[in-house]
């Protein structure tokens, strides 16, 4: 069996909740690591240990760079609190990874104070050891090619000899849980990326409109929340029809307001879903003055209609910033395909920037908005997706 070292980070801020993060992120690592039995995971003064078979090791470690409070993952050995072991185990991993010429370093965390040496002095110990080995080597603190990790810890020291970074952040369902309105777009699978990050169980509503919007665009929606479900396992993704919502909208109001309308429908049923959902917030992709929607007047009349918060992870971002972070998460070959939402098709050549509360509100009275959306809401189709591509 081969071991992996997990360590977090900002959950050692938490004080005397520090406890309740832990056991979430120890649920969490176990839930990412379905599939890959036999393994074991335990927990031992702020580092999770792995044990799994050899063959499956670099696909937990994959799947383990997307577990939200990782912040570095490693492949290590565990030796006796012996010395001399310890020693050689370092020398056996730097030849291991070994070039002619390379630097090295060593680094040692000693979280069992009962052991007899201080970290520096292992650090020493250690190095000089390999450097009367006799290979074409040399030390480098500042920037080593290769960083050795010692840590001594209370049942055995633990050795690596390279560290794979992790999201950081939360782990997943720690701040409660969160409706996503989710657009085929850029923004909004980035945005739900960010409410996972910062430990919110994730939900996901989409607004579809048939026969305008195909199935192109619906599967274009539930391969967004596949990503999204790699880090927030599993994802429920709600489709809402909003044909009817719509084409009343575009009939009887006045065309430079019909986007703002749509999105004031879009955050009525969101809110009555969270409700129903036990969610206690709302997030959008929205981004200051990205589009003529976005301006403050806009959000401020969207955000009138509902109760809950309206969080926008993206208000400060630039395009280029959100385009950045989608590749990174690997959202932004979907959401560049072809696909239009219900959002983009109907989209005025001058739509308004700066509307009124009172006129959005006087421009909704000629529909039916209350018996529509009832009808929205109660019509939607709901799907589990599972990571790694399953949904049901």
């Amino acid at each position: 069996m081969a071991l992996l070292l997990i360590r977090y980070g900002e959950i050692a801020l938490k004080g005397k909740n520090r406890p309740f993060f832990e056991k979430k992120l120890h649920k969490n690592i176990r839930n990412t690591l379905k599939g890959l039995e036999p393994f074991q995971v335990t927990f031992e003064k702020g580092r999770y240990f792995i044990s799994i078979p050899s063959e499956k090791i670099s696909q937990a470690q994959e799947r383990l760079q997307k577990v939200f409070g990782i912040i570095s993952i490693s492949r290590a050995v565990r030796v006796s609190l012996d010395l001399q072991e310890i020693c050689a185990e370092a020398l056996q991993l730097l030849k291991d990874n070994y070039k002619p010429g390379m630097s090295f370093k060593v680094n040692t965390r000693r979280s069992n104070k009962s052991f007899h040496l201080t970290s520096p002095k292992i650090n020493s110990t250690v190095g000089a050891y390999i450097l009367e080995s006799g290979l074409d080597i040399q030390v480098d603190v500042h920037n080593p090619q290769l960083l050795l990790t010692v840590e001594i810890r209370n049942k055995g020291a633990y050795l690596c000899a390279a560290e794979a970074a992790g999201p950081g952040g939360l782990p997943v369902g720690v701040n409660g849980k969160g409706i996503l309105l989710l657009s085929g777009g850029l923004d909004s699978p980035v945005a739900g990326w960010m409410a996972l990050k910062r430990g919110i169980e994730l939900e996901a509503l989409y607004f579809h409109s048939p026969p305008f919007t195909g199935e192109g665009a619906v599967n274009k929606a539930v391969d967004l929340c596949k990503v999204l479900a790699t880090y927030g396992d599993p994802l429920y993704l709600h489709l809402a029809p909003f044909t009817e919502l719509q084409k009343q909208i575009r009939l009887n109001c006045p065309e430079s307001l019909m986007i703002t309308l749509m999105r004031r429908s879009m955050l009525r049923v969101a809110d009555k879903l969270a409700y129903q959902r036990k969610a206690g917030v709302l997030f959008t992709g929205e981004s200051l003055g990205q589009v003529s929607s976005q301006t403050l007047e806009n959000l401020a009349a969207t955000n009138e209609v509902a109760s809950l918060p309206i969080l926008r992870p993206l208000i400060g971002f630039d395009k280029e910033e959100i385009i950045d972070r989608a590749r990174k998460i690997e959202s932004y070959d979907i959401s560049t395909r072809p696909f239009e939402d219900c959002c983009t098709l109907f989209v005025p050549p001058h739509p308004a920037t700066r509307p009124s509360i009172a006129e959005l509100q006087e421009a909704e009275k000629v529909i039916p908005l209350k018996e529509l959306e009832e009808s929205c809401l109660g019509n939607i189709e709901t799907i589990k997706i599972l990571p790694r591509g399953g949904e049901r």
